[in-house]
Formats: C-alpha cells, structure tokens, sequence
C-alpha cells in the first residue's frame, strides 16, 4: 500500500519536484546498506579477546614487630635537690630494669649518681618505657652518653659540641653600674668585665652620673643547645659625662688576647685603679683626718675600700712581691713593686693567697689576699695606697701610666676587626637615639 500512494502521488507532483524526491530517495541508500552491514559483522571480525575472571591467593609481608617500629621519644629533665636514680628515671617515663640496675651499679656509670642539682638529662626511650641513650654534660663540657648496644649498656665521652653566640646589650646608669647591667640583662661575669674594662679611665664609685650609658657586644658559649658559661666581651662603649670610651677584642694567637682602644691603644692602664671589683669607698685619700681609733687628727695617705671580710684582693698591677706579712698599724699587709718606681700597699687583710711569697712574681688582676680588719680597724676593709718614688698618691686621682699599644705587625690584622666592631657600636648607639627620639 505504501508504494502503490507514493506512485499515485508521483504522477500527480510536477517535474521538478519527482527529480528531487528520487535525488532524495537514491542518496539515502548508501548510507542504510552501511548500516545494515554493520550490523551484520560478526564479533571475532574486530579481534575482541573475550573477558576471563581469574582468581590467585596473595602471600601479605609479616608485619615487624611494634617494639621495634615504633617511634622512640625524647625526654629532657633536670636533676632536682634530693633526687635517686629510681626518682629521676620515672619522671623520664623509663621503665626498663636492666637500664635502672646499669645506671644505679655500674662503675662506668658513676658521673650519672653524682649530677648536681640542676643538671639537664635527656633520654630516648622506646614507647614501652625502655631506655635507648641517655646524655647529659659532663664538668668540662664533654657530652657523656649512654646507650642501648647489642642488649647491653656503654657509657662513653664525646667531644664538647661547643657552638658561640654573641649579644648586643645597651644600659642607662639610673644608680650604679650593677643595677643597670642586671636591668640590662647581662650575666655577672660580663658586667664584672666591663667594669674591669674601663677601671683605668673610670672610677666607678665617683665618676659614674645618672644617664650615663652603655653598649657591650659578648658572647655566650652554647653546649648542645645548653648555656655552658658566658665568655668575654667582644666589644664594649662606655659614655660617662658625654665623653665616649671604646674597647675591642683583639686574639693574636691562641694563647694571647687583649683589649684595644679602635686605634689601637691599649684600653689597660699599667695599673688598675681598684684593687677590688666593686665595694664603697669608706674614706678617701687625705692629708687631714680625723683618725676614728687614735681620736686624733693625722693624714690618710690611701684610699680605704669597705668591703665583707674574705672578699678577694687584687694585684694593680704586675710587679714583684716586697712584703708580705704583719706591720704595725697596717695588720697584714701586702707591698708590690712595680717597674722600680712604683709600689702599692694592700692593708688590713684577713689572710693572704695560698704560697704568696716575698720575690715572687704577680700578674696584674691576680689575687693576692683577701679583706679584713687586722691592725687598726673598726671594721672589714682594704687599705690601698699607690705609691711614686716613695710618695703616696690618691689612687683615685693619680695619672695612671698607659699600658703598651698593639704591635704593628699586627695592625693591618686587627684595624678591620676593630671597624666591624666600631660599625655593630655605631649601628646600637643610632638605635637608641631613634628610640629616644
């Protein structure tokens, strides 16, 4: 039926339109026999590997044993007043018998049971509790370790790890040097350094003002990440009455350091101006003093310096040693000599340096005996008097003789070491000027 309308239809359309239907109707053709072969095509004519389920019994690694895989710990603690080995090991989380007997027994093991107070251990242990290694500093700086060696423990020493860092701290004098350098935050040893540093320009007891100011660069030697001790000053300035004092460090050699002056000077006087390091000065030189044991009025040719009985004594200055021993008035007593012109006097002491001796040599800075109150005293302090050519002098006011200045051989070595640190110096004093500003 459907060829039989479309014949019928065909007779009644015009010419132009039965030549597009039939254009129509014979181009489609190629197109259906393409579709129809396709369909037509067996599988196995593209090559199709038919899909196969395969089934294989897998062997999983053994899994090693957690003790041994997992992650060890560290521990840090500090040994504390009253501690035993059991106390300090349990608050290391260690819970290992063996490594508690080696530690509490063993000869090899001893500096572990005499740690002072305030000792840092560090220990690495399993996450069962036991004890891998153990380490803690030893009195020179050595690391002593402690460790877990084929089922047993060894105790050795290793090298001091020593690593050095240097501060940059900056002072304003409000009361005295001591209080501004703890207000500062630097360690004793440094503030003792500054204050020998500039002793010989500086009278520390009477020269300092309020506003005074300072910059000191220093360093500080670490241990593992540990403070192990402050070390000297590097670099230091000291302003006091609007006039500026500068120090450098300068090593030569190994054995041999110094302080200069950025040109080159030596920043030592021949001689120290104070034989103590800090203390009050009780009664100053005088040719009219009324004498508070004899009641009477007679010279005071020495500077007295109150200080606590057995504060140590130093030397001025290098020198050889002329008396040691009692005299009259002065009790124990002390005399230097000093380039054959001058001699300082050390008073009223309570007892002497171990083997001082009349002839011996002494270094400047050196201790040489210790406060007291023998002789004519009503209580503990040093009589100092700076004699030249015979003639006492006020050791406070006296124009102290310049040590020698660095050697030109090593000039061209220390001039830009000096301009680093004079730089660093510069740098914090702008600073602060900023800050003020």
């Amino acid at each position: 039926m459907l060829t039989q309308n479309l014949l019928g239809q065909e007779r009644k359309m015009p010419g132009n339109k039965k030549k597009l239907r039939w254009f129509v109707a014979l181009s489609t053709l190629p197109l259906l026999g393409v579709v129809t072969a396709f369909g037509l095509v067996p599988q196995n004519d593209f090559d199709l590997v038919p899909s196969r389920v395969a089934i294989e019994e897998i062997t999983l690694p053994k899994v090693a044993d957690p003790e041994t895989t997992a992650s060890s710990y560290w521990r840090n603690e500090r040994v504390q007043s009253g501690d035993t080995v059991a106390e300090l090991l349990t608050r290391l989380s260690i819970e290992d018998a063996p490594a508690s007997d080696y530690l509490r027994k063993a000869a090899e093991a001893v500096s572990f049971r005499k740690l002072p107070v305030g000792t840092e251990v560090q220990a690495e242990t399993t996450a069962s509790g036991g004890l891998i290694a153990l380490r803690y500093l030893g009195d020179n700086g050595s690391q002593i370790l402690i460790e877990k060696q084929d089922g047993t423990f060894k105790t050795s020493t290793l090298p001091a790890q020593l690593e050095k860092r240097l501060f940059v701290r900056t002072g304003e004098i409000k009361t005295n040097l001591y209080a501004a350098t703890d207000e500062a935050g630097m360690p004793e040893a440094a503030a003792n350094q500054l204050n020998e540093l500039f002793s010989g320009d500086i009278d520390f007891h009477h020269d300092l003002r309020k506003g005074d100011k300072f910059t000191v660069i220093y360093e500080m030697t670490y241990n593992n990440g540990a403070l192990l001790r402050a070390g000297r000053i590097q670099a230091a300035e000291f302003i006091n009455q609007g006039h500026a004092y500068r120090a450098v460090y300068f090593q030569k050699d190994e054995q041999h350091g110094d302080y200069y002056t950025p040109e080159g000077k030596s920043v030592h006087k021949a001689f120290l101006r104070s034989p103590i390091e800090f203390s009050r000065v009780s009664s100053r030189f005088s040719l009219s003093r009324f004498h508070p044991i004899l009641n009477k009025w007679r010279s005071h040719k020495g500077t007295d310096f109150a200080a606590p009985t057995g504060t140590k004594v130093k030397v001025t200055a290098d020198g050889i040693v002329s008396v040691v021993g009692k005299q009259g008035g002065y009790g124990n007593v002390i005399m230097v000599n000093h380039q054959g012109r001058y001699t300082t006097v050390y008073g009223h002491l309570s007892r002497f340096a171990k083997g001082l001796h009349k002839g011996q040599h002494v270094a400047q800075g050196e201790v040489i005996g210790y406060v007291g109150m023998t002789g004519l005293a009503t209580g503990p302090h040093l009589h100092y008097e700076f004699r030249v050519g015979g003639q006492q002098r006020d050791p406070l006011r006296v124009a102290l003789p310049d040590a020698k200045p660095i050697d030109s051989t090593y000039l061209a070595t220390f001039q830009p070491v000096a301009d680093d640190f004079v730089a660093r110096l510069n740098l914090m004093r702008n600073t602060n000027l900023a800050k003020l500003d």
